[in-house]
């Protein structure tokens, strides 16, 4: 037998079969648990989705005790590990995240069951502590106004310079994201930032020929 055989054998019998008593299954999961719930309280207080997935929310938790189970089979034997790597290779995950907070959470959950599968319980807490502090503080910074959009309905054709010059009376800069010219008819749509929203509202819906006068908010994205 040369020394690579001998090395070989060593090395799985060093690892084929290491002892994972119950106390440590126990106590791994019920870590795990508390941590997950831990994620699932965070993310129903920091999400701001008009919709509120409760089933994302609960994938999120049960994520972590799956996650946690895997490492510790993984950690039982190394055949084990070895084809477990080889089955996790073929799942593909088809369902697209749109909100990046979500895929946070959802890395944040997978880490937090590796973690605890491997059982540094204090750096899946203290990790959790700092992520949660994180997007707390961060959350808080204020950032830039978003925009608002003016939506202008006027039976006067060219009546577009009139409405702009009272748009410019309140808004420091404004863009015209659309203009829609029909027989008898002026569309409008204008991006800007106002404070005084009622005061634009009054005074462009007081201009003769107006039809209606809109001023709408969204949620998107910031532009500097």
């Amino acid at each position: 037998m040369g020394f690579q055989d001998v090395f070989k054998k060593s090395f799985l019998e060093g690892f084929t079969s290491m002892d994972i008593t119950s106390a440590k299954i126990m106590a791994t999961l019920f870590m795990t648990a508390l941590l997950a719930l831990y994620i699932f309280f965070i993310y129903r207080l920091v999400t701001r989705k008009v919709f509120y997935s409760k089933n994302f929310n609960i994938s999120l938790a049960a994520m972590s005790l799956i996650t946690a189970a895997i490492i510790l089979a993984m950690q039982s034997n190394l055949v084990i590990s070895l084809g477990m790597v080889g089955a996790l290779s073929i799942i593909r995950f088809r369902t697209a995240i749109k909100d990046p907070m979500d895929l946070v959470f959802l890395f944040w959950s997978i880490s937090v069951g590796i973690i605890c599968g491997a059982g540094l319980y204090e750096v899946a807490l203290i990790t959790s502590v700092a992520v949660t502090v994180c997007i707390l503080v961060l959350d808080l910074l204020p950032v830039a106004k978003t925009p608002m959009m003016l939506v202008i309905n006027s039976s006067v054709m060219d009546g577009e310079d009139e409405i702009l010059e009272v748009v410019d009376k309140y808004a420091k800069a404004y863009k015209v994201k659309s203009r829609n010219l029909s027989k008898g008819r002026l569309d409008m749509v204008v991006e800007l930032r106002v404070k005084d929203e009622s005061g634009l509202v009054s005074e462009v819906a007081a201009i003769e020929g107006m039809i209606s006068a809109s001023l709408i908010a969204h949620d998107g994205e910031v532009t500097f």
